[in-house]
């Protein structure tokens, strides 16, 4: 398939405006929620990794800056800019850079590689959206289960390794964080010792984490109760070569849009396990889809409104929805019949965020509480100038856009390439009204 139009990556503001169904067929990048962990396990095994289906979004090129800055040697092979090769340092530096983990919430992962590599790590605070508090202590208190000693600074945090002890260590998460999650399991791969964690997070990117360390030799059981890790015998004889999975987020949010515009299209590359959630809430509105291989289909042509309510509650429970799925629903929501209710307590300020900016596109939406609303469809929306102030509000105004009568222009666009590269290049393919605004 040949590649997709792009916008200039310049570009600050686009506008929308609605127009024919969207059609044809794309395929999504490599998802930024599986990269980011895997280039710090790609740090922390401490051998030489290749990486393929790397995305080029801002948080990726950020944390490939961070892990170049701590040490490790990062390559790209020629005529292929999204594949990667990771190699670890010979010496410890006799100075890192650092400063690039504040404009990342994933620098955290980075962490037990960096205590591998000099016993020590003082950090910024980590970035990424300002979508409600997301603390850090579920991470601290795995450091600690390792017997690390944990600093608190108003400018950052400081972890230093214990004394070296062996054995398996056993530790259980108050709740399923997918990135404490990551942090107990890489923390246990620079230690070389076995972990037993209770209650983990068994998200598709948590689970790629895993095939990637299996790869590398290790033996790993996930569980609902409790996953087991245990270190590799020996190093494989070939470096490891890991794969990015599609990015489910990129495809549900297409997908969205495909359904909004009562358009049938083909979305490939995304895994059909990761999507299942995103299938089974447009089913119940009405909207046939279908996997077949690495293919989403999606076919709004044939899409009979059921008028049921959609309950798209954002979960961290194995094979729930995951959050970011929420906001494009929210979007594609608004045109469909029925009332339709939607929680995201696991990142308490993405409302807050989201619905000022559909209601400036007329948008009617009930707050229940900082986490809870409710909607009742169909509504018409109007074009108007909003804001992608995080990554998923301003994939939800693309959403949104497409059917809002007249034009839209979107700020922030910066936001929106933070995780995608270029989702509106992506659209642009599928037949969707999408300009540059000139500043």
């Amino acid at each position: 398939m040949a590649p997709h139009r792009a916008l200039a990556t310049s570009a600050e503001v686009i506008a929308v405006r609605p127009g024919k169904p969207l059609s044809g067929s794309v395929t999504v990048d490599g998802s930024k929620n599986a990269a980011l962990p895997l280039l710090a396990a790609a740090a922390a095994v401490r051998q030489t990794v290749q990486l393929e289906n790397v995305p080029a979004s801002a948080d990726v090129h950020w944390m490939l800056t961070l892990v170049q800055g701590a040490g490790w040697h990062v390559a790209r092979a020629v005529g292929r800019p999204d594949s990667v090769v990771i190699m670890p340092p010979e010496s410890v530096p006799a100075e890192l850079d650092l400063a690039p983990a504040a404009r990342i919430r994933a620098s955290y992962y980075l962490v037990p590689a960096l205590l591998a590599l000099q016993g020590n790590t003082r950090l910024p605070w980590p970035g990424g959206c300002r979508i409600g508090e997301r603390g850090m202590d579920l991470h601290f208190k795995v450091y600690e289960a390792f017997g690390d000693r944990v600093g608190v600074r108003d400018e950052g945090y400081a972890v230093e390794t214990g004394r070296p002890a062996t054995g398996t260590v056993s530790h259980t998460l108050p709740f399923r964080s997918r990135g404490a999650t990551v942090v107990a399991i890489l923390r246990a791969v620079v230690a070389g010792r076995a972990l037993r964690l209770g209650r983990p997070n068994l998200s598709p990117e948590v689970l790629t984490v895993l095939d990637a360390l299996r790869a590398a030799g290790w033996d790993a059981r996930a569980g609902e109760q409790v996953l087991d890790l245990s270190p590799a015998a020996a190093s494989p004889a070939e470096a490891p070569a890991w794969r990015v999975p599609g990015d489910k987020i990129e495809a549900g949010t297409l997908a969205c849009a495909i359904a909004a515009t009562g358009g049938t299209a083909r979305i490939e590359g995304v895994q059909g396990r990761d999507v299942v959630p995103l299938q089974a809430a447009l089913q119940r509105l009405g909207i046939p889809t279908s996997v077949r291989e690495d293919v989403l289909l999606v076919d709004g042509s044939a899409a009979r409104p059921t008028g049921r309510p959609l309950r798209a509650i954002a979960t961290l429970a194995t094979g729930g929805l995951d959050a970011d799925f929420e906001p494009p629903l929210m979007a594609l929501a608004l045109g469909q019949p029925g009332t339709h209710l939607f929680a995201d307590s696991i990142n308490p300020g993405r409302h807050g965020n989201l619905l000022p900016q559909l209601a400036r596109l007329g948008a009617k939406i009930e707050e229940i509480s900082p986490t809870e609303c409710r909607l009742t469809g169909p509504q018409r929306l109007t074009g108007a100038g909003v804001e992608a102030t995080d990554i998923r509000t301003g994939s939800a105004l693309m959403v949104a856009a497409l059917t809002a009568r007249g034009i839209t222009t979107l700020g922030g666009v910066d936001q929106l390439r933070r995780g995608h590269a270029d989702l509106p290049g992506k659209l642009l393919h599928l037949g969707a009204d999408i300009c540059e605004v000139s500043p």
